[in-house]
């Protein structure tokens, strides 16, 4: 798998997100600047990464989704490529047209910063063929903007077309007010686009994949990734 990681000013889990997919999948990943105008060729994936990109001013993720490496995502997405964006990278790929929908600031208007569960509502994509439907995770969270916004018809169709991906849960797998840590609508955590190939999700699935420093639960998105490239 050749996997490129998107830099902005102000990404700070880009090598996070590099040594997951170097532990998953064996391969290192290219780390490409904003700047850029191509990916790297031959790419199969683009990870978009947390962090503050241009110290979030305007809104999250607003000046970074007008880079010039943008253009060349949007490219790799319409050809059917693969692209993931994790917190900050979420945000990105919604102010970018990639998904739809919006990240507003969290309803208890604090940053959270803590280990929540998620629960998988599908195991039909690219991303979590590895896991099984509704399981049960646990991963980190790291934001203060991750409160999930739409419209009614766009919210009608994600849920009818089956792309919310993962949803605040309890330790049980029940969507609850209490679970859902940002007020997000429905308690979407995750969603993909209407091809399957897009990814975007708040929590961050890098930092639970290795055994030596703790729980291992974001693992099998990085390994459905490397299998679904196999296949392809």
């Amino acid at each position: 798998m050749k996997a490129a990681v998107l830099v902005f000013p102000g990404s700070n889990r880009e090598h996070d997100i590099a040594y997951a997919l170097e532990l998953t999948t064996g391969s290192r990943p290219a780390m490409v600047w904003h700047a850029e105008t191509e990916l790297p060729a031959g790419t199969d994936l683009v990870v978009l990464p947390g962090g503050f990109s241009y110290g979030d001013y305007l809104r999250c993720g607003a000046i970074a989704a007008r880079a010039p490496v943008m253009a060349a995502v949007k490219a790799h997405a319409a050809r059917g490529g693969l692209v993931l964006g994790v917190c900050n990278g979420f945000q990105i790929l919604c102010e970018a047209g990639l998904l739809p929908g919006v990240l507003m600031r969290n309803s208890q208007l604090k940053f959270i910063a803590r280990t929540v569960h998620l629960r998988v509502e599908t195991s039909e994509t690219a991303f979590t063929r590895r896991y099984n439907a509704g399981a049960v995770i646990e991963v980190p969270v790291a934001h203060g903007e991750g409160n999930y916004i739409a419209d009614a018809e766009t919210l009608k169709r994600i849920e009818g077309e089956g792309r919310v991906v993962f949803r605040y849960c309890d330790a049980a797998g029940t969507v609850s007010p209490d679970a859902n840590i940002n007020g997000a609508l429905n308690a979407i955590a995750g969603i993909v686009s209407d091809n399957g190939r897009v990814l975007g999700m708040m929590p961050h699935p890098e930092n639970h994949v290795d055994p030596a420093v703790g729980p291992t639960d974001g693992r099998a998105l990085f390994e459905s990734l490397a299998e679904a490239l196999q296949r392809a």
